[in-house]
């Protein structure tokens, strides 16, 4: 079976990528998570945040935004000593800010996922990239996807984290065409 390379040969990547990586995501909860944790692996490789996913899911009330959204002073400080996830000051509080900033978009949209997908129009993007040299780190969708969420007071969302975050929810379909996902997952959103 053709994979992605870059997953390789470890099984918590290999069952993300063939799982999760690129579905599309409509539930809200999944929505949080992902946008959680994409901006926790800002600097770092997604497989240090996947090795953590569980630890950030209890320090993070299990992904709930508004469990999240009402963290203090004293939650932060809490989270801050915690040595199952990274220990960042800016990213834990920016992981609260945004959680505040999520709330207002599902107000404001009745939800994060019509306001996600309304950017490609409910539809994935599939890509059909033959190598992984052909996948770009940002791409014009995600530098208006960023600049449209940082306009909502989100924080650690660049262009690069955001074009993760889209490929990651299947808002854009990058797994190669030689891999076997590519072709299931284009089939979906057909």
């Amino acid at each position: 079976m053709q994979r992605c390379p870059w997953c390789g040969t470890d099984p918590l990547y290999v069952a993300y990528h063939d799982h999760e990586w690129g579905s599309p995501v409509h539930e809200e909860a999944r929505h949080f998570e992902f946008l959680l944790l994409e901006t926790q692996q800002a600097g770092l490789s997604w497989i240090t945040i996947l090795r953590k996913r569980e630890a950030y899911r209890k320090a993070f009330a299990g992904f709930d935004a508004g469990k999240v959204a009402a963290f203090g002073a004293k939650r932060i400080d809490k989270l801050l000593v915690d040595p199952g996830i990274v220990r960042n000051r800016r990213k834990i509080e920016a992981a609260v800010g945004n959680a505040r900033a999520f709330l207002r978009v599902q107000e404001e949209w009745e939800g994060f996922d019509p306001y996600i997908w309304h950017f490609t129009e409910g539809r994935s993007v599939n890509a059909a990239r033959k190598s992984p040299r052909e996948v770009p780190a940002t791409t014009t969708l995600s530098d208006i996807v960023a600049k449209d969420l940082k306009g909502r007071g989100f924080a650690f969302i660049g262009s690069t984290t955001i074009y993760a975050h889209l490929q990651a929810i299947g808002v854009v379909n990058d797994h190669l065409v030689d891999c076997f996902r590519w072709a299931e997952l284009g089939a979906i959103s057909s």
